[in-house]
């Protein structure tokens, strides 16, 4: 946040109590009348005798009580008229800025101008990208001539993994690129997104039949979304690679292909930021606080949020001035003595300070002067230190998100079941779900649903685990076969068999083995080779709409 948005976001959450300064001029008046000795004399002395008996006060400034009454009252007021200027986020709302990543795969991306493809060079960044995204959602579209959806948003970084692995030129069902086709789509995706995301279209070009529908897009004022552009390449460019040895060839020479760095500067025209490849991580690191600056940016213009009251840091000063009642001639407080001590304290007394105190003192610490536990477990929380967020929260919801958040599921999971609301039943099947327990997240997410009807985070979730639940492949037979029954005949009979020449029928004791596994096994293939049937499914609906 700059200078010039602090100054216009500060408010007072409580601006009456701000009457309280002027009672400093109040004070001071008072103090002056009670000083003025002439006044208090003239009545009863000459006024030519009273001039003689009066003393000149030395015009020597010094630091005095009143000044100190003062600048409490001054300080007092400010805290407790609650200056703000950030919006808090309600606890179980996403804090983390969702990401959607689209990822060019036209024939151009397998340019060798970066090493060893543009395409791979981008995955590699991706990789790091999403590893640094701690724990915010991301969404994966690849797009050339048509638009698909690779994955929906997810916090799962090895599933990125795999699919970044298995992407290819050759997957798409149309070559071309077509990026305001991929923009509607992933605005329709949106639509229903209640935390505002940001579109990352990591792209070698973008062509200028596109520039009208990103203006559009835009220069919405109620559009929530923003648009960053990585641009891969060099000015220099590179041929096409089409095989192991091939590349792509017009009129018998290499085509060349460059990325024209001059067109990803006039996308500031649409307001829309963009940057390339860097051999660091500064272009990560660009991503990202672009991502969460717009997530800022939207929440404090959004008025369901809360305002965070940051008079309590006021408080700090506060308690400062009252070290000056030490002063000569002062009065002293034992309380203030006591509060120079917690000053003085360690802020954590640990076992090393706490040889020979009471018990009390061994669990000390200096926050619990200022802060409840909550309010410990918050900053904890901002601190990203989730473990002792969790130890510090009383409250069961906060208490189970920060123990979610520092990957103890089963911790977290008890502290949600304290509570009977639509949200802790909601990051119940959460933890459920990470646990690998999908019937019961499943059961979870049904009893949200029905304190909460219509989430939508709820119902994608459910869908979501839903579709992990393992389903049967094959029905059982209601009835078993009769098995024929053992021979117990006396020596001398004889049994015929009734089925004549067909014979008996036997079963054979083979290793059990589940219809699931056998069909398993036998359509067996590469994430690649998934995702090239889904896009061309997909592309063929779409040509018979």
């Amino acid at each position: 946040m700059t200078l010039r948005e602090w100054w216009d976001a500060v408010h007072f959450l409580r601006p009456h109590w701000l009457w309280m300064i002027f009672a400093v001029p109040v004070f001071y008046l008072s103090l002056a009348i009670r000083d003025n000795a002439r006044a208090r004399w003239q009545r009863y002395i000459d006024a030519d005798l009273l001039d003689h008996l009066i003393v000149k006060r030395r015009r020597r400034w010094r630091f005095r009580p009143v000044h100190l009454l003062s600048l409490l009252i001054l300080i007092g007021s400010i805290a407790v008229a609650g200056p703000a200027w950030l919006r808090e986020q309600p606890p179980f709302t996403e804090d983390k800025a969702p990401l959607v990543i689209a990822l060019d795969l036209s024939p151009t991306m397998n340019a060798i101008d970066l090493n060893p493809t543009r395409l791979e060079r981008v995955k590699l960044k991706l990789r790091d990208l999403i590893g640094k995204r701690n724990g915010g959602r991301t969404a994966l579209f690849v797009y050339a001539g048509t638009t698909h959806m690779v994955l929906p948003f997810t916090t799962d970084t090895s599933l990125f993994d795999v699919y970044l692995d298995s992407l290819s030129t050759s997957l798409m069902p149309r070559t071309g690129k077509d990026t305001a086709r991929a923009l509607d789509a992933i605005e329709s995706f949106l639509t229903d997104e209640t935390v505002p995301g940001t579109v990352l279209f990591v792209t070698d070009g973008i062509e200028p039949a596109a520039m009208p529908a990103l203006q559009k897009f835009t220069a919405r004022q109620d559009q929530p979304d923003d648009i960053l552009v990585l641009g891969v390449g060099t000015s220099v460019g590179g041929p096409v690679r089409l095989g192991s040895n091939r590349f792509l060839e017009e009129n018998g020479r290499r085509v060349f292909t460059k990325l024209d760095v001059s067109a990803m500067r006039d996308l500031s025209k649409y307001r829309i930021d963009a940057t390339t490849l860097t051999l660091d991580d500064d272009d990560i690191r660009w991503i990202q606080r672009r991502v969460q600056h717009h997530l800022q940016a939207i929440q404090q213009k959004d008025a369901k949020t809360r305002w965070i009251d940051e008079g309590y840091w006021l408080t700090i000063p506060v308690a400062a001035l009252g070290i000056f009642w030490f002063n000569k001639g002062w009065t002293i407080r034992w309380t203030s003595t006591a509060l120079a001590v917690a000053f003085v304290l360690p802020p954590q007394i640990g076992p090393t300070y706490a040889v020979g105190l009471p018990s009390i003192l061994a669990s000390f610490s200096w926050l619990d002067l200022w802060m409840t536990p909550d309010q410990q477990g918050r900053y904890y929380f901002q601190k990203g230190d989730y473990k002792k967020a969790a130890e510090e929260f009383e409250d069961p919801l906060w208490r189970g998100l920060a123990s979610a958040r520092a990957g103890d599921n089963a911790a977290a999971l008890n502290a949600f079941a304290l509570s009977d609301t639509a949200e802790a039943w909601y990051n119940q099947g959460n933890s459920l779900a990470r646990m690998g327990k999908y019937p019961e997240a499943v059961t979870a997410y049904r009893q949200s649903l029905a304190r909460r009807p219509n989430w939508n985070d709820a119902e994608a979730n459910l869908t979501l685990v839903q579709s992990l639940i393992p389903k049967p492949t094959a029905h059982k037979k209601d009835k078993q076969e009769p098995q024929e029954e053992a021979l117990d005949l006396p020596p001398d009979q004889t049994k015929f068999d009734d089925k004549g020449k067909q014979g008996k029928t036997t079963r054979m004791n083979v290793k059990p083995e589940t219809v699931a596994d056998i069909w398993m096994r036998n359509i067996q293939t590469t994430p690649a080779d998934f995702l090239r049937r889904r896009f061309a499914i997909q592309d063929a609906k779409a040509g018979h709409r």
